[in-house]
């Protein structure tokens, strides 16, 4: 039986007992190599930790020039809704979910205060924008948990639309679909295949117990190739 009975008790597993230094390592010894996230993808701050589930969704360039009201509308479903699907998006996360965006350049923000705001009043576990975000410091301010490749703030308004949602992406080659599950810190962000979650937490957990004995011995003054020998960890 796992160390767990449902989702929630999952998360505050990963967040307060492992760290995705060691889950990858359990991920790398059962075959799984390629569940983190690009390097880029980090914590808006450092003490920021991530755990849920994915809502992935799907964003998409748009070049039309409103500057001088000269741009004409596309023929498209979304060609004359600001933010495409972006508002619906936001609005259908649940409990324990995370808003994962990609598919757009690094043009503009894809995530601000006002969408952690609303966020966090539907019980999500963070955010993460292969982009940037804005409003960082009232995010921080708020305590959500958000991934991002930066801070920047110019507005997705007139420059992008979310075009799907609860729909497959990719993120630097790892694919993530609607639910899988997701764990960051300020050392990484991956995903851990469902078919594996429950012997990955098993591995994970007693391998944190191992290097917490390796650290022990080696205080103490054992050897480095001694305390592997003995422990099989380092």
């Amino acid at each position: 039986m796992p160390p767990y009975s449902n989702d929630d008790e999952l998360f505050t597993l990963l967040r307060s007992e492992l760290f995705t230094a060691v889950v990858g390592d359990i991920l790398d010894k059962l075959g799984f190599q390629h569940q983190f996230l690009p390097a880029g993808i980090a914590p808006l701050k450092s003490g920021m930790t991530l755990a849920g589930r994915a809502m992935p969704v799907l964003e998409a360039d748009v070049f039309e020039d409103n500057r001088k009201g000269t741009g004409e509308a596309g023929r498209g479903p979304l060609s004359g809704k600001p933010f495409g699907l972006m508002l619906e998006a936001l609005d259908d996360l649940k409990p324990g979910e995370i808003y994962v965006a990609t598919g757009a350049s690094l043009r503009y923000a894809l995530w601000g205060e006002l969408m952690s705001t609303r966020a966090q009043h539907l019980k999500a576990n963070g955010a993460v924008l292969d982009g940037y975000l804005r409003d960082a410091d009232a995010i921080e301010a708020l305590g959500f948990p958000a991934f991002c490749r930066g801070v920047y703030a110019q507005d997705q308004g007139p420059r992008g639309k979310v075009v799907d949602f609860r729909c497959g992406v990719e993120i630097g080659g790892v694919y993530i679909e609607p639910g899988t599950l997701l764990f960051g810190d300020r050392e990484g962000l991956l995903t851990i295949p469902r078919a594996a979650e429950e012997e990955v937490i098993r591995l994970s957990l007693e391998k944190a117990a191992a290097e917490n004995k390796v650290g022990e011995a080696i205080r103490a003054g054992m050897g480095a190739v001694e305390a592997f020998e003995t422990f099989g960890v380092m």
